[in-house]
C-alpha cells in the first residue's frame, strides 16, 4: 500500500510540476506578446524551438534510463553500480552540453538567415545556447532522483526553473524596450532568461545531491560495493534502453522546429516577408502556448495506468493489460475532449483576453484541435513502452515526422499556415493510427466499441453550443471594456463548455455507472451525482464487451 501511495504522490508531484511549468509559460507569453514587435515573437519562437529540439537531443532520453537503471540496481542493493551509472550519465551530460552549445552558437546565424528566413533570431538563439551547458546535467540528475523515488527534487527544480526563466525574461525584454533597442535585442533579452533558469534549476539540484550524500553517509550506502563496471558497458547499455525513448519522445519538439524551420521559406513567396514573420509569430507566441494545455491532465491521468500496463504485459494477464489499454486511452480522449472544445470555441474571445491583438485567432483554433491527436499519439507511445515495444513506437514516430513535413509542403501551397498546422494534426493521427494498430496484435480491445456515436454527437453538441456562446459573449464588447467583455466570454464559455459536455456523455451513455470503479476517484467524485440523469436503459451494468 505503501508503495503505491508513494507511486500516486510521485506522479501527482510531477504532474504538478508539468502544470505549473504549462501555466507559467503561457502567463510569460502574454506581457512578451505586449513588449515585441513582430520580429522579436518570431525570433524568440525559433530561438526557443530550435533550443527544446536541440535539449531533446543532447539528453537522448538517458533520464528515463537512467531512473530505471538506478532503481533496479538500489533495488538489488548495489548503489555503488547505481552511482558509477550516474557519474557516467553525467559525463555524458557534460560532453553533450559543451559540444551542442558551441554548435549552436557557431551556427546560429546560418540557420536563422538561410533555413529559418529570420536573420534577427540569430541573436535570440545565441543568448539561450548557453542554456544547454547545464540543462543535459538538470536532466540527468533528475533522472537518477525519479529512480532513487524522488521525485520531489525534480518537480521543484523544474518549479524553480520556470519562475527564474519567466521573471527574468519579462524584466530583461521590458529593459531592453525601454532602453531603445530593437525588437531582435528585445527577444533575444528575453531569450536570455532560459539562462538564468537553468542556472535555478542546477542549484536546486545541488542542493539535493548534497541532502541526499549526507542521508547515505548516515544510512552507511557506501561509494563502492566491489564492482568496477567498464563505461563501455555503461553507456551501451544506458544508449540501448534510451535511443528509441529519445526518438518517439521527439515528436512535439520536432514538429516545432519544423515549422520554425519552413514557415517563413513557403509563405514569403505568397503573402510577403512581413506576413509570413508576424504568422510565425503568432504560431509561436499564441498557437502553440495555448495548445499546450489540452494534453496537461489527459497525459497525467494516463501516464499513471502505465507501470499498471507494464506489470501486466509481464504476467502475461491478458485480461487486465485490456482493461487497462482501455482504461488510459478512454481517460485520455474523454478528458482531453471537453478543454480542447472550449480553447476552439472561445479561441477569438482567449486571444482578445490574453494577447496584444486579435489576429491569429483562426490560427490557435485549428492547432488546439489537432491536441487531441497529441493526446492519443502520447497515450498510446507510452502504452507501446509499456509493452517493450519502444523500437516500434520510435519508427510510427519517424513516419509521423515525414507525413508532417510532405504534408507541410503539399498543403501550404494550398492553403497557406493553415495547410502547415494541418500537416500537425496529420502527424498525429497517422503515429496514432499505426500505435493502435500494432497495440490491437498484442491484445484485442475497443476505446468506446459502440458508444463513438454518442461521444461525436456530444463533440458536436458541445462545440455547437460552445460557439453560440463565444458569438453572444463577444457582443459584450460594444457595452463593456473588451479584455472584461472577453474575460466573461471565457468563463461563461470554458463552464458551459464543461458541464454540458458531462451532461450529454452520461445521457447518451458514453459513460457508465458500472464502469466508474475502475475511474480515477478524483473522476469517480465528480461523476457519480450526475449519473442520476443517465436513462435507465444505460444504469443496468449490461454486457457489452470493451
Amino acid at each position: 500500500m505503501a508503495k503505491k501511495e508513494s507511486f500516486i504522490k510521485g506522479t501527482l508531484i510531477l504532474a504538478a510540476a508539468a502544470l505549473v511549468a504549462r501555466v507559467l509559460g503561457l502567463v510569460q507569453r502574454v506581457p512578451l506578446d505586449h513588449l515585441f514587435d513582430d520580429v522579436g515573437k518570431a525570433s524568440f519562437t525559433i530561438a526557443n524551438n530550435v533550443y527544446l529540439m536541440l535539449l531533446t537531443v543532447a539528453t537522448a532520453g538517458i533520464p528515463s534510463t537512467l531512473s530505471k537503471m538506478v532503481s533496479e540496481r538500489y533495488a538489488l542493493k548495489r548503489p555503488g553500480e547505481a552511482r558509477q551509472v550516474y557519474h557516467a550519465a553525467l559525463l555524458f551530460a557534460g560532453f553533450a552540453g559543451v559540444i551542442i552549445t558551441v554548435l549552436l552558437y557557431i551556427l546560429a546565424p546560418y540557420y536563422a538567415t538561410y533555413v529559418s528566413k529570420v536573420p534577427d533570431a540569430a541573436l535570440s538563439i545565441r543568448a539561450l545556447a548557453p542554456a544547454l551547458l547545464l540543462f543535459p546535467a538538470i536532466a540527468m540528475m533528475r533522472g537518477y532522483f525519479q529512480g532513487r523515488n524522488n521525485m520531489t527534487a525534480g518537480g521543484i527544480s523544474q518549479i524553480v526553473e520556470q519562475f527564474a526563466r519567466v521573471g527574468a525574461a519579462i524584466i530583461i525584454a521590458y529593459i531592453l524596450l525601454k532602453s531603445g533597442y530593437d525588437g531582435s535585442w528585445v527577444a533575444a533579452g528575453a531569450s536570455f532568461g532560459g539562462v538564468l533558469g537553468s542556472i535555478g534549476a542546477f542549484a536546486i539540484m545541488l542542493y539535493y545531491t548534497v541532502k541526499t550524500r549526507q542521508q547515505d553517509k548516515a544510512l552507511m550506502l557506501q561509494e563502492g560495493d566491489g564492482v568496477k563496471l567498464p563505461l563501455m558497458r555503461i553507456y551501451k547499455d544506458i544508449f540501448t534502453l534510451s535511443i528509441p525513448i529519445v526518438l518517439s519522445s521527439l515528436t512535439v519538439p520536432a514538429v516545432n522546429f519544423i515549422d520554425s524551420s519552413i514557415v517563413n521559406p513557403l509563405l514569403i513567396g505568397q503573402i510577403g516577408e512581413a506576413k509570413a514573420t508576424q504568422v510565425l509569430g503568432i504560431l509561436g507566441q499564441r498557437a502553440q502556448s495555448i495548445a499546450g494545455i489540452p494534453p496537461i491532465l489527459a497525459i497525467a491521468l494516463s501516464t499513471s495506468l502505465i507501470p499498471v500496463i507494464s506489470a501486466a504485459f509481464a504476467r502475461k494477464d491478458q485480461e487486465h493489460l485490456q482493461q487497462q489499454m482501455t482504461l488510459a486511452l478512454r481517460i485520455s480522449i474523454l478528458t482531453g475532449m471537453p478543454i480542447v472544445i472550449a480553447l476552439c470555441v472561445a479561441a477569438y474571445s482567449i486571444n482578445g483576453l490574453l494577447f496584444s491583438s486579435l489576429d491569429g485567432s483562426w490560427i490557435i483554433m485549428l492547432l488546439t484541435f489537432g491536441t487531441i491527436f497529441q493526446i492519443t499519439m502520447m497515450t498510446t507511445n507510452s502504452i507501446l513502452l509499456g509493452v517493450n515495444k519502444a523500437k516500434l513506437s520510435m519508427v510510427n514516430v519517424m513516419i509521423g515526422i515525414l507525413v508532417k513535413l510532405a504534408g507541410s509542403f503539399a498543403l501550404a501551397f494550398v492553403f497557406g499556415i493553415y495547410g502547415i498546422i494541418a500537416a500537425t494534426g496529420l502527424c498525429f493521427l497517422v503515429i496514432t493510427l499505426l500505435n493502435l494498430r500494432y497495440l490491437k496484435v498484442i491484445v484485442p480491445f475497443s476505446i468506446l466499441g459502440k458508444r463513438w456515436t454518442g461521444f461525436l454527437i456530444a463533440v458536436i453538441l458541445t462545440a455547437a453550443v460552445g460557439y453560440g456562446l463565444n458569438e453572444a459573449g463577444v457582443q459584450l464588447t460594444r457595452i463593456l471594456p473588451d479584455r472584461l467583455a472577453f474575460l466573461i466570454t471565457c468563463i461563461i464559455v470554458g463552464g458551459a463548455v464543461v458541464v454540458l459536455y458531462l451532461v450529454l456523455l452520461i445521457m447518451l451513455g458514453v459513460l457508465r455507472q458500472h464502469e466508474l470503479a475502475s475511474y480515477p476517484r478524483k473522476l469517480q467524485r465528480l461523476l457519480r451525482p450526475l449519473m442520476r440523469l443517465q436513462p435507465a436503459k444505460y444504469k443496468s451494468a449490461d454486457s457489452e464487451r470493451q
